[in-house]
């Protein structure tokens, strides 16, 4: 079966890769350049494609800089030093507006072209820094937009939406990941990297991520500014 999996070059979405083809699924990965100040994900993910022999690599641009409301997108500082508890108080500015829903119709479009029967996306709602599109009841919510809105759907032959790592710990991503033989090496997690695209150690994104790997009891493969 052809899967679209939405590769952004980060830890969760390169799991998912490895568990769509684990899973038998030949891999059509989607990125999305959106104007994002961590554009060196795009580049990751390309480079996650190939070791994972990716059967197709599509890379869209969307600027969605020119919408604004997001720290990732140039709409002020990205939050550092925060705790758990303080990453999961409210929405932070890093959330990007309607992004998972612009990106799951993209990869659905891609889906029905190919075609591919399944999406598989890194959503995760236990590590997830409050973001409302990352939820199981959002996911649920667009696969049924999926069904009811698409000729596959009309046709019987609806796209599933995949999200393997949904209840999972970042810890238990990472040795999913390692199990799987997934290039964790290659994926770059930083919301705010240095010009020369080391990971500044300090953001949500950053902290869950070495949370994750301590917890894992393994080496982080990737540099930080701030170790």
């Amino acid at each position: 079966m052809n899967a679209v999996v939405l590769a952004s070059g980060g830890l969760d979405s390169t799991v998912a890769a490895a568990v769509a083809k684990q899973d038998g699924c030949l891999l059509y990965l989607l990125t999305i350049a959106y104007g994002q100040r961590h554009g060196i994900e795009v580049e990751r993910a390309r480079e996650i494609g190939t070791v994972l022999g990716a059967k197709g690599y599509l890379v869209l641009d969307l600027d969605l800089r020119k919408i604004g409301g997001s720290a990732l997108t140039g709409g002020g500082p990205v939050p550092k030093d925060r705790t758990e508890a303080e990453r999961r108080q409210g929405i932070p500015p890093t959330y990007v507006p309607a992004r998972n829903t612009i990106f799951l119709a993209l990869a659905l479009a891609y889906a029905e072209s190919l075609p591919a029967g399944r999406i598989y996306f890194g959503a995760n709602v236990l590590d997830y820094s409050g973001y409302p599109d990352c939820r199981p009841e959002y996911l649920k919510a667009f696969e049924e937009v999926a069904r009811l809105g698409t000729k596959a759907g009309a046709a019987g032959r609806a796209v599933e939406i995949k999200a393997p790592l949904l209840m999972m710990s970042k810890a238990e991503i990472i040795r999913r990941g390692m199990d799987l033989g997934a290039p964790l090496y290659l994926t770059h997690s930083c919301y705010d990297p240095t010009p020369s695209g080391l990971a500044c150690g300090r953001c949500d994104s950053c902290r869950i991520r070495r949370e994750g790997f301590r917890g894992a009891g393994l080496a982080d493969p990737v540099r930080y500014a701030q170790e």
